[in-house]
C-alpha cells in the first residue's frame, strides 16, 4: 500500500475505532442501567455487575460495527472532498479502483471482527449470561431473601422461609409456582439449603410435600418427600430458561443439530429445540450472514461518495441515498433472517441480499470509471458536413 493508500486507511481505521467505541458505549451504558437493580435489590457486588453487563459488548459489536464502518468511511470521503483532496487524487491519476483499495482492506477487517464476534464471542458470552445469571438467582435466594417475608423471584413464582437456622439453612420454606396457570405446583418443606452440583444450582428440600393442580381441578396431588431437589434454573424468564436457546448454543453445536429430524427428539428432551427449530436454523445462518454487510456498507459508502465532485455540486444529497439504500438493505437482512424461521427457501435472500447490495455497489463504482474514461465516438453527421 503506497503513501496515498495508507493515509486513508490511517484516517478511516482511526474514524471507525472511534465510532465503534463511542456507539458502543452509549449503547451499553443505556443497557447497564437496566441491569442496576444488581446492586441495588439483589445485593450484588459491582465487579459481578461490570461482568454480566460487560458480556453484551460483543452482540453489540455485532450489529455496530457495519454501520460504525459506514459512518467512517462517509465521513473520511466527505473530508477529503471538502479538502479538495480527492480532486487532486483524480488529477494525479489516481483510479477509483485504487483508491478503493485501503477501504477494501478496512472493509474486509471489519467483516472479519463482525465474523468473529458473532460466530465465537457472542454465543459464548451468551451462555455465559444464563449461567451466571442463574447463579444470582440461586445467591438472590440465601443472601437477599428476608425472612418472613413473601419474595416474588419470577412473575407467579412466591417464595417464603420462617427464619434462617444455626447453619445457614433456610427453616418453614414455602414456594408456590403459578406461572402456568393450568399447572399450579406449591412446595411446602420444614427446612432447605441451596447446593452447587455439576455446574448446576439446586434448592434441596427437607421433610415437606408438593402439591401440583391441573386445569380447573379442585383436587391436588400430594407428593411426600423426605428430601427434594429443584433446579434454580427454572426461575428464569420462562419455562424454558434450563435449555440453552438458540443465541446461547455455540456455532459448532448449531451445526452439529439434525434439524431436519428433530421432531423425532423425545418429548423432554431438549424441549425448546423439539418445539422452534426453525429458530436455531436461522440464528445458525445469520451469524454467517451478518459479517457480511461489513463489507456490503463499505462499498455502498464509497459508490455513493467515492467521485471527485467540487463543493458546488454538493454531496447531500448522495449521502442521503447512501444512508436510506443501506438502511434498507439491513432491515430487508432482518426481514429476511426472520422469514428463514418458518420458511427455508428465504436462506436465498439471508445470503443474496448483502451479496447484491456489494455486487451492484462494485457495478457502480466501476461502470463510472469505465464511462469516463471510455473513447467518445463522434456523430457521422457533423464530420460529413466538416468534410464538405
Amino acid at each position: 500500500m503506497k503513501l496515498v493508500g495508507r493515509y486513508i486507511f490511517s484516517t478511516s481505521l482511526g474514524a471507525f475505532l472511534a465510532l465503534v467505541s463511542a456507539l458502543t458505549s452509549v449503547i451499553w451504558i443505556t443497557q447497564a442501567l437496566r441491569q442496576i437493580d444488581l446492586l441495588t435489590i439483589k445485593g450484588q457486588t459491582f465487579w459481578l455487575f461490570l461482568t454480566l453487563t460487560g458480556l453484551i459488548i460483543p452482540s453489540l459489536i455485532t450489529i455496530i460495527a457495519p454501520f460504525a464502518l459506514f459512518g467512517a468511511i462517509i465521513y473520511v470521503l466527505n473530508k477529503l472532498n471538502g479538502d479538495s483532496e480527492l480532486i487532486v487524487m483524480s488529477a494525479a491519476g489516481i483510479s477509483p479502483a485504487r483508491l478503493l483499495v485501503p477501504f477494501t482492506i478496512l472493509g474486509v477487517l471489519a467483516t472479519l471482527l463482525v465474523a468473529s464476534m458473532s460466530v465465537y464471542a457472542m454465543p459464548w458470552s451468551f451462555r455465559l449470561i444464563q449461567d451466571i445469571g442463574t447463579k444470582v438467582r440461586a445467591d438472590f435466594l440465601t443472601r437477599v431473601v428476608r425472612e418472613g417475608q413473601f419474595s416474588t423471584l419470577d412473575q407467579g413464582f412466591v417464595f417464603h422461609y420462617r427464619e434462617r437456622g444455626a447453619d445457614g439453612s433456610l427453616l418453614g420454606i414455602f414456594m408456590q409456582d403459578r406461572r402456568d396457570p393450568q399447572r399450579i405446583t406449591t412446595y411446602l418443606a420444614e427446612a432447605g439449603q441451596t447446593l452447587e452440583a455439576n455446574g448446576q444450582n439446586y434448592l434441596v428440600l427437607e421433610k415437606g410435600s408438593v402439591q401440583r393442580q391441573q386445569g380447573a381441578s379442585k383436587d391436588a396431588a400430594i407428593v411426600v418427600f423426605q428430601r427434594y431437589a429443584i433446579d434454580l434454573a427454572q426461575f428464569g424468564a420462562s419455562n424454558d430458561a434450563a435449555s440453552y436457546k438458540p443465541r446461547e448454543r455455540s456455532t459448532e453445536e448449531l451445526m452439529n443439530l439434525d434439524l431436519v429430524n428433530v421432531s423425532n427428539l423425545a418429548l423432554g428432551k431438549d424441549e425448546y429445540l423439539r418445539r422452534f427449530p426453525g429458530r436455531f436454523r436461522a440464528e445458525l445462518h445469520e451469524r454467517f450472514a451478518g459479517p457480511l454487510y461489513a463489507i456490503a456498507a463499505a462499498l455502498i459508502a464509497f459508490a455513493a461518495l467515492g467521485q471527485a465532485r467540487t463543493t458546488r455540486q454538493g454531496r447531500g444529497l448522495a449521502i442521503a441515498a447512501a444512508i436510506l439504500l443501506f438502511s434498507v438493505l439491513r432491515v430487508a437482512g432482518i426481514s429476511a433472517a426472520t422469514l428463514f424461521v418458518t420458511n427455508p427457501s428465504a436462506i436465498y435472500l439471508v445470503y443474496g441480499l448483502p451479496i447484491a447490495g456489494s455486487l451492484a455497489s462494485l457495478g457502480t463504482i466501476f461502470w463510472s470509471s469505465l464511462a469516463k474514461y471510455a473513447p467518445k465516438t463522434a456523430l457521422p453527421g457533423p464530420a460529413f458536413k466538416a468534410a464538405a
